[in-house]
C-alpha cells in the first residue's frame, strides 16, 4: 500500500514515521526526511550532552514502534517514506558535533553517505533484522560511522 497525506496525517505514528510528512516526497525521501531533522536538531544543539544523548535515546525507542507500526500498516518492512530512522540517524551523527552551519552540512552529508553507500555493518543491519528495530538499526549504524568521521574531521582542523 502506497500511503496517502491522508494516511500520514491522521495516525498520529505515521505522521512520526514519515518525519511530519516529509517522507512523503516522491524522491529521495531519505534525504528530504534527514533535512526536515536538520531544524530539530538545531532545537536539540544547545542542550547538554546528557540530556541530548537521553533525547536521543529516547527518540530510537519512541522511533523502533512507530516505525514498526508503521511498516506493519503499511504491509511494507522498510517503507522508502518511513524517515524517522534518518531523523535519529542524523542526530546521532550530530553528537558533541562543533558549533557552526558548516558542521551541520559536514554532519548531513556524511549521514547520507553512509545511509546510501550502507558499507558492512549497515548493510547486514539493513538485510538481516526486521521490525521497527530493523528500520531504525542500519541508519544508527549509519549515524554512529558519520560520527566519527565528523569528529575525526573535527579534531584535524
Amino acid at each position: 500500500m502506497e500511503p496517502s497525506a491522508k494516511t500520514v496525517f491522521s495516525d498520529p505514528a505515521h505522521f512520526f514515521a514519515f518525519g511530519f510528512g516529509s517522507g512523503l516526497a516522491t524522491f529521495a525521501p531519505g534525504t528530504f526526511g534527514t533535512l526536515a531533522a536538520v531544524p530539530l536538531y538545531l532545537l536539540m544543539a544547545p542542550l547538554s550532552l546528557p540530556i541530548y544523548l537521553v533525547v536521543v535515546v529516547l527518540s530510537f525507542i519512541f522511533g523502533v514502534w512507530v516505525c514498526g507500526k508503521a511498516g506493519a500498516d503499511l504491509g511494507v518492512h522498510d517503507h522508502g517514506g518511513i524517515v524517522w530512522d534518518e531523523f535519529v540517524g542524523l542526530w546521532i551523527t550530530m553528537i558533541a558535533a562543533p558549533a557552526g552551519w558548516e558542521w551541520v552540512v559536514v554532519g548531513f552529508l556524511l549521514f547520507r553517505l553512509f545511509d546510501i553507500w550502507k558499507p558492512w555493518p549497515i548493510g547486514w543491519a539493513d538485510r538481516q533484522v526486521s521490525g521497527g528495530l530493523g528500520v531504525m538499526l542500519d541508519d544508527v549504524i549509519a549515524g554512529i560511522f558519520a560520527l566519527l568521521v565528523l569528529q575525526l574531521i573535527a579534531a584535524a582542523v
